[in-house]
C-alpha cells in the first residue's frame, strides 16, 4: 500500500501516534496535507516552533516543543486536529516530552478525534511510547515510477533519451528518492547537455554515498574476477549459471524461474569464500554490498531491529546487488540455546527476509563454524544451495601458485617449478599458498636477487606452518561436520 492509503486507514482506526520515517519531508508533508482535507493541522518544528501547518504561521513564539505539548494536554486544543511534530527524536532526552506525548496518545486512545504525526528521518523512540506508535515508511520510487520520472524531465528540458538507456538508468536510480533523482538527471545534463551511458557513474558515485551514509552496508570495490579462484569448480560453475539468471531475471522470471535467493559458502579459514562473494558480485555484475553485523546492534529499544530492517530495505531498493554478510556464525551463534532476546529478534526477521524476499537481491553469506549457526537457517528455502570449501587439493593448489606468482613475477612463473611446490604444501589452505609466494618475492628483492626461483619458495614453504598444522583437529572435526552434513563441495 501507499504511505497516503496507510495513514487514511490508521488515522481512521484511530492510531494515536503515526511515526512516518522518511528523509524526503516536502513530500510526506504533502500527502499529510491531502490526509488531512478540512481539518486543521498544528505544527511543532525546530525552526519555528508551534506554527499552523497549513500556514506556517507561528501560533505562539518561543515555546519548545516540551512547553507546546504541555498546553495541548492541559485542554481540548487537539479536537479534530492534526498535530504533525519533526524529528521529535532529538528532544527524546526531556522527560516531559515523553510523558506529555504519552499522555495525548492515551486520550486519543480513549476518544479523542486527534492525530499525532512524527516527520522524521531517523526512527528512535523511548520504549515508554512504544505501544502508542505505529511506524509508516516512504517507499523508495518503483522502476515505472522513476521511468516516467526521467521522461518528464526530459521533456521539461526539451531533450531525447534513448529506450535502452532509459531502461538500464531507470534500473540504476532504484534505492534513490525523487529528489536526489532529480538532482542528478540535472547534473547529467549540465556536463554535456544530454544524456548518454556515462551519466550511470553519477548514479552509482550517488548510491556509494548512500551505502556510506548508512553507516551500516559498505560498498566494496570489485577488482577480483572468477580466474583468481584456484579450483573450486562446482562453485564456480553454480554461480556461472545463476548469473545467467541474474542477468536476464525479467526474461528468466517469466519464463517461470525461481528468483535466485542466495548460497551459503561455509568452511575452512582461507580458503576463498571471501573472494567468492567478490567474484559473485563480478559475474552478476553488480554492485557488492557488505553488511557488517557489528554495526546492526543500538542501544535504544528497537534501534537493532530498525538497523536490520534498514539493511534490508537499503538492499532490496539498491537491488539487483550481492549482499555479502561475513562470518554469519558469529552474528547469529546461540540463537537457538541461550542467545539474547535481541539476537533472537535479528534473526528471526533476518530469516523471514530469506524466506520471503523477492526482489533480485542476492545474499552471498560466509561461515567458518556452521556448527554454531541455528538448524533454521540451513533448511530448504533459506538459500539456494549450500557449499562447503575444504583445503584445496593438489590441482587446486597448483593453480593458487600460478595465480598469485603470475600476479607478482609473471616473468619468472614459466622457469618455477609448481609441481614440486604443490607436493611440499599439503594440508596448506589457498591463503597459506599466498603467504608463501608473498614472503618469497619479499626475500628474493631484499637480497638483491634480480628472479624469483623455486629456491625461495621452498624456502618460504619451510618457514610457514600450515593451517592443518595450526589447527588440526578443529579441522577434522569441521570436515567430518560438512561430511555428515551432504554438503555439497566446491571443489571437484
Amino acid at each position: 500500500m501507499s504511505l497516503k492509503t496507510d495513514l487514511i486507514s490508521y488515522i481512521d482506526s484511530g492510531f494515536p501516534i503515526i511515526y512516518v520515517n522518511s528523509f524526503e519531508e516536502a513530500k510526506v508533508y504533502g500527502i499529510i496535507r491531502e490526509v488531512m482535507g478540512e481539518r486543521k493541522g498544528l505544527e511543532w518544528n525546530g525552526a519555528k516552533g508551534f506554527c499552523d501547518f497549513n500556514l506556517q504561521s507561528v501560533l505562539i513564539p518561543d515555546k519548545t516543543l516540551a512547553e507546546t505539548l504541555e498546553l495541548l494536554c492541559s485542554d481540548d486544543e487537539l479536537e479534530r486536529k492534526f498535530l504533525v511534530i519533526k524529528d521529535a527524536h532529538l528532544f527524546w532526552d526531556n522527560p516531559k516530552v515523553v510523558t506529555c506525548l504519552k499522555e495525548i496518545a492515551i486520550r486519543i486512545s480513549q476518544g479523542l478525534d486527534a492525530s499525532v504525526i512524527i516527520v522524521s528521518s531517523v526512527l528512535k523512540f523511548p520504549k515508554e511510547l512504544e505501544k502508542f506508535i505505529t511506524i509508516l515508511e516512504m517507499e523508495y520510487p518503483t522502476e515505472a515510477e522513476i521511468s516516467e520520472q526521467i521522461v518528464k524531465f526530459a521533456e521539461e528540458q526539451g531533450t531525447d533519451i534513448d529506450a535502452n538507456l532509459l531502461e538500464d538508468m531507470s534500473l540504476a536510480f532504484k534505492g534513490l528518492t525523487e529528489f536526489e533523482i532529480e538532482n542528478i538527471l540535472a547534473s547529467a545534463l549540465a556536463i554535456d547537455g544530454t544524456f548518454t551511458r556515462q551519466d550511470l557513474n553519477l548514479i552509482m558515485a550517488q548510491k556509494r554515498q548512500m551505502i556510506m551514509k548508512s553507516g551500516i552496508l559498505e560498498m566494496i570495490p570489485i577488482k577480483e574476477r572468477p580466474e583468481d579462484i584456484g579450483g573450486l569448480e562446482n562453485l564456480k560453475e553454480w554461480l556461472t549459471r545463476k548469473a545467467k539468471v541474474y542477468r536476464s531475471i525479467n526474461k528468466a522470471i517469466a519464463f517461470g524461474v525461481n528468483m535466485p535467493k542466495g548460497v551459503m559458502i561455509a568452511g575452512m579459514p582461507g580458503c576463498g569464500k571471501s573472494l567468492c562473494a567478490k567474484v559473485t558480485a563480478q559475474m552478476f555484475n553488480v554492485p557488492l554490498l557488505r553488511l557488517d553485523m557489528g554495526k546492526i546492534m543500538g542501544k535504544y529499544v528497537g534501534e537493532s531491529e530498525e538497523n536490520m530492517r534498514r539493511a534490508i530495505a537499503l538492499a532490496e531498493a539498491i537491488s539487483p546487488c550481492v549482499l555479502w554478510i561475513d562470518e554469519l556464525e558469529k552474528a547469529f551463534a546461540g540463537v537457538s540455546g541461550s542467545g539474547n532476546e535481541v539476537t533472537v529478534r535479528l534473526f528471526g526477521t533476518f530469516l523471514t527476509w530469506m524466506q520471503e524476499k523477492s526482489s533480485p537481491s542476492f545474499v552471498v553469506a560466509t561461515a567458518n563454524d556452521i556448527t554454531k549457526l541455528p538448524p533454521e537457517l540451513m533448511r530448504k528455502g533459506r538459500f539456494d544451495e549450500i557449499f562447503y570449501v575444504g583445503l584445496p587439493n593438489e590441482q587446486e593448489r597448483r593453480k593458487i601458485f600460478e595465480i598469485h606468482i603470475k600476479k607478482r613475477r609473471k616473468r619468472d612463473l614459466s622457469a618455477i617449478d609448481i609441481a614440486a611446490l604443490t607436493s611440499k604444501t599439503e594440508g596448506y589452505s589457498g591463503a597459506d599458498v599466498e603467504g608463501v609466494v608473498i614472503d618469497a618475492v619479499e626475500n628474493a628483492f631484499v637480497d638483491g636477487s634480480g628472479t624469483l626461483t623455486t629456491e625461495y619458495i621452498s624456502k618460504a614453504i619451510s618457514n610457514t606452518h600450515s593451517l592443518s598444522e595450526i589447527m588440526k583437529e578443529s579441522l577434522t572435526n569441521l570436515s567430518k561436520e560438512y561430511e555428515n552434513r551432504h554438503f555439497k563441495s566446491a571443489s571437484r
